[in-house]
């Protein structure tokens, strides 16, 4: 039997697994999705301005900028962008509490840093996977895609495409660009050790993530009936 009227449930999962994958990931050392890795650049540069200053905080900070683009692009303004900023700090809060949880574990041994990876890919994917059945307001990442897909009337396949190389793009500018670290890195290591969060782990997230993003959705269709518990929530947000 299926778990009954499980919409908002699997909204607050999607919000928890997705913070606990990516803090599973940053913890392997192997490099972190493209969606996560800005945050995590942006932190390694600015972490000594100030101890109020964490991934999470960067994180939503991010995702604000990346909402006044979105307005600047469409030209208009929604109360519901509000909503999915609001999701953005929820997600960077509990991100922290996932990264702080984990503070202890390094793993030395190579084969378990990739163990870990494809752990936190797969955790990340449930997540992800349950933010696609909820009618809930997601975070802005997912926003600016269907916006955007909605404006220029593209397919959000292109736009989502797109958007995820262009955040792979600037991730790897920012990680060569703010610290001049570039030419004494031991690059023969990257394949045990992230460079300021990008490497190898980024490019086999990248690859594997769509396929595990559709196995995990099926799973929760077995497992779940993602209808409404807040009907009344649910129309007003739809509207």
């Amino acid at each position: 039997m299926k778990i009954k009227k499980s919409n908002e449930l699997l909204w607050l999962f999607g919000t928890v697994f997705v913070a606990l994958g990516v803090a599973i990931c940053s913890k392997a050392d192997l490099g972190v999705s493209m969606i996560a890795a800005p945050p995590f650049v942006l932190f390694d540069a600015v972490k000594n301005l100030s101890p109020l200053l964490s991934v999470g905080v960067v994180e939503y900070i991010v995702q604000g900028v990346l909402l006044i683009l979105l307005c600047c692009i469409v030209r208009r303004f929604n109360w519901r962008y509000l909503l999915a900023f609001a999701v953005a700090v929820i997600y960077g809060y509990t991100l922290d509490l996932f990264i702080w949880l984990l503070g202890g574990l390094t793993p030395d041994s190579i084969v378990l840093r990739y163990v870990m990876l494809i752990i936190g890919d797969m955790v990340t994917a449930f997540g992800v996977a349950c933010f696609f059945k909820t009618y809930m307001p997601l975070q802005v990442y997912e926003l600016f895609v269907a916006e955007i897909a909605d404006k220029f009337k593209i397919t959000v396949t292109r736009v989502k495409a797109v958007f995820d190389i262009s955040l792979l793009v600037i991730s790897v500018i920012l990680a060569l660009t703010l610290f001049g670290d570039v030419k004494t890195f031991d690059w023969s290591t990257i394949y045990y050790s992230s460079y300021h969060s990008i490497g190898v782990g980024t490019l086999i997230t990248t690859a594997i993530n769509s396929p595990l993003i559709k196995l995990m959705g099926k799973l929760i269709d077995k497992i779940f009936d993602p209808s409404a518990r807040f009907s009344k929530l649910e129309s007003i947000l739809k509207r």
